[in-house]
């Protein structure tokens, strides 16, 4: 982890530093707070998941189209609150997190927030199309608020601020692991905040979710066809098919897509090298594996072997 912090400057000049070293090169963030402030950033990063940890005085932040337009990346960012209270405004919805609690911000779009008093965060950039494919669309769950007290998202939470200090321990075959897995909790905890909300699960955002959740849970198991999956998500096939329709799919489709996206990840993983296709194809749910070729060769324009002798 790379730290900067404004113990390392003059206390006159701490400010200057953190804006212009932090807020403006690193976050692209325009900040305040009263004098003196103090404050530290930790950063590092594991596979794809970018992670900061600040620990700072009370201060505002704000990201407006000028901001936004000197950003590059197309992330979400996942902020735990570990310790004091912020407050956090996107849209027209509030965001109010205390120490175990965490929401999730959308740096595309303008927000501003405010740190009410000394805490620590944890805030970690997540790839959008990643999250988008186990959530749908994430416009619902954008800056909203959510407790480590409930069963699922303390899970999360756990998990998550555990990441910063396993930054420098995890070798390259871990490391895409352990983001898989930090991906698929900030879903799952949110998933259960859709199930829970009566405002949203009456939504077609909420359903996909739910949807896609429910398959992602159960691609290992053969049986998973698209009655079963319509069903265990309880929704019909056909309503299953619209809401897939706006993204150029269809619920057969869909599973067998994301079942070749967990096969070709597992025949891209060295650590998984010594696993034969055929147990690989068998673990994600394929029942033939002619059928499992074919499938992949039309999805990635070649043959499993092929595919896995390329990226060895």
């Amino acid at each position: 982890m790379a730290t900067f912090s404004t113990k390392d400057v003059h206390p006159r000049d701490s400010m200057s530093y953190w804006m212009d070293i932090v807020a403006d090169d690193f976050a692209k963030l325009s900040l305040s707070a009263t004098r003196p402030f103090s404050a530290t950033l930790r950063t590092g990063a594991i596979d794809r998941l970018n992670i900061s940890v600040y620990d700072a005085d009370a201060h505002n932040v704000r990201r407006g189209r000028d901001e936004i337009s000197r950003a590059d990346g197309d992330d979400y960012i996942v902020c735990l609150q570990k310790t004091g209270k912020s407050i956090h405004q996107q849209g027209d919805r509030e965001a109010i997190v205390a120490g175990g609690s965490f929401f999730l911000l959308d740096p595309r779009k303008p927000f501003s927030g405010a740190l009410a008093e000394p805490g620590e965060m944890v805030a970690i950039s997540i790839p959008r199309n990643e999250l988008d494919a186990r959530t749908g669309p994430s416009d619902l769950i954008v800056s909203r608020a959510t407790t480590s007290e409930k069963p699922l998202c303390g899970l999360a939470f756990g998990f998550l601020t555990m990441l910063p200090d396993r930054v420098d321990t995890l070798d390259d075959a871990a490391a895409p692991k352990v983001a898989e897995h930090a991906l698929d909790l900030v879903a799952l905890a949110y998933s259960s905040e859709m199930e829970r909300s009566p405002a949203l699960s009456s939504s077609r955002s909420a359903a996909l979710t739910i949807l896609k959740t429910t398959i992602e849970s159960r691609l290992h198991d053969p049986d998973l066809k698209p009655v079963a999956a319509a069903a265990a998500a309880g929704i019909s096939v056909r309503y299953a098919n619209v809401l897939l329709a706006q993204e150029g799919t269809g619920l057969e489709a869909y599973i067998i897509a994301r079942r070749l996206e967990r096969c070709r990840r597992a025949l891209d993983d060295p650590a998984q090298a010594r696993r034969t296709i055929g147990d690989i194809a068998f673990s994600w749910g394929f029942s033939d594996l002619s059928h499992f070729a074919r499938r992949f060769k039309a999805e990635y324009g070649c043959t499993p072997g092929d595919y896995r002798r390329q990226h060895a």
